[in-house]
């Protein structure tokens, strides 16, 4: 039986529903996913064609135990479109059931950082400085509370918002496993909305990683004006939440080019290193790697968890990361870098106007 487009995409969040697991599992139900269903009725992938490649968002969502079949079946179908497979943003259980293969090769993206929702509370008495942030915000009169998804859908605020923080942004909007377009998708996650003064501050999107209990921050925009704090307060918020209702995981998701989860021994390949390393030192205007990193670090996590992009190939290309990057950005990798270029000679102009009229 041929099923429509939204008959898949319901599918596909059913399927997410029973047997995700992956931080990432929930991000196949946003913009812009194709979906490939398995033999058994089970079992789906969610990815885009980017390339010569089908960049999966994490990995197939399936029972554990059927996951190295539908794997294996899935890269099956794709050599048959003369296509290879890369899951971007895979985690312990796929890396495991590829680690031994000559036939695939992975790298590091970076780590995650991950808290148990119980032991919120005792990390937040500990850190003076998460303590110091949460005051500030509520001393400047915010507070956070959490709306039904039938209010925040499409709330004309909450899109302003975001409009407006992703403005702020070094690159243009980027897609793929970090779609900022989830407000008209919003069933089974949870959003959590701070506001001063009656009006929107910022908002928190939860989304659900059902058979490990959790949940995924998967995006905290906030207006400029939010003070300082705002973000932080909607976190302790949601966490406190989930805990009351005996939730057992909770992650901000990948800090790219993070070091903090210690795999030893690891090593990317030599070219990637170099690139990577190249990124880390003059990709701050666009992505701001090592602040990132920091805010997630000083919020206390219990302990932090390696992502890896994972390929059908038995060393990683050039070509697989090309493929990640047209994930990303819908297929214009160049358009988007040279619009961020733009965008900060834009800023530097601006900032250099006001000095010379200081």
């Amino acid at each position: 039986m041929h099923r429509t487009d939204w008959e898949n995409f319901e599918r596909a969040r059913e399927l997410v529903m029973r047997y995700g697991w992956n931080t990432t599992c929930f991000q196949i139900v946003n913009p812009g996913i194709e979906y490939w269903f398995g033999d058994n009725g089970e079992s789906v992938v969610g990815y885009v064609t980017a390339g010569s490649a089908r960049v999966v968002a994490g990995a197939p969502v399936c029972a554990e135990s059927e996951l190295p079949r539908v794997a294996a079946e899935f890269e099956e179908d794709s050599k048959h479109h003369r296509l290879s497979v890369c899951y971007f943003g895979a985690e312990a259980r796929l890396e495991g059931v590829t680690s031994d293969s000559p036939g695939h090769s992975r790298v590091l993206l970076g780590a995650q950082p991950v808290w148990h929702p119980a032991d919120w509370p005792a990390m937040v008495a500990k850190k003076r400085d998460v303590r110091a942030q949460l005051n500030r915000a509520r001393n400047k009169g915010v507070y956070v509370e959490e709306w039904p998804a039938e209010r925040a859908e499409h709330d004309p605020e909450l899109v302003e918002c975001l409009d407006g923080w992703l403005g702020q942004k070094g690159l243009p909007p980027l897609h793929f496993v970090v779609e900022p377009e989830t407000l008209g998708r919003l069933r089974y996650r949870r959003i959590f909305v701070a506001r001063r003064d009656e009006k929107v501050a910022g908002f928190l999107v939860l989304s659900p990683i059902p058979t490990r209990n959790g949940w995924l921050t998967e995006q905290f925009p906030h207006t400029p004006e939010a003070p300082n704090g705002t973000v932080e307060l909607m976190m302790d918020t949601a966490i406190r939440a989930v805990a009351a209702e005996g939730s057992e995981y909770v992650t901000l998701g990948l800090s790219p080019l993070s070091r903090r989860a210690r795999i030893t021994p690891f090593d990317n390949p030599a070219w990637l290193r170099v690139l990577l390393a190249w990124m880390r030192k003059h990709g701050q205007r666009f992505y701001n790697f090592d602040g990132l990193d920091y805010f997630k670090s000083k919020l206390g996590p219990d302990h932090w968890e390696p992502v890896y992009a994972i390929s059908n190939e038995p060393v990683f290309s050039a070509s697989t990361l090309f493929s990640i990057a047209k994930a990303f950005t819908n297929g214009h990798p160049y358009r988007v870098f040279a619009g961020g270029i733009a965008k900060a000679a834009a800023t530097e102009f601006r900032w250099m106007k006001r000095r010379l009229c200081r």
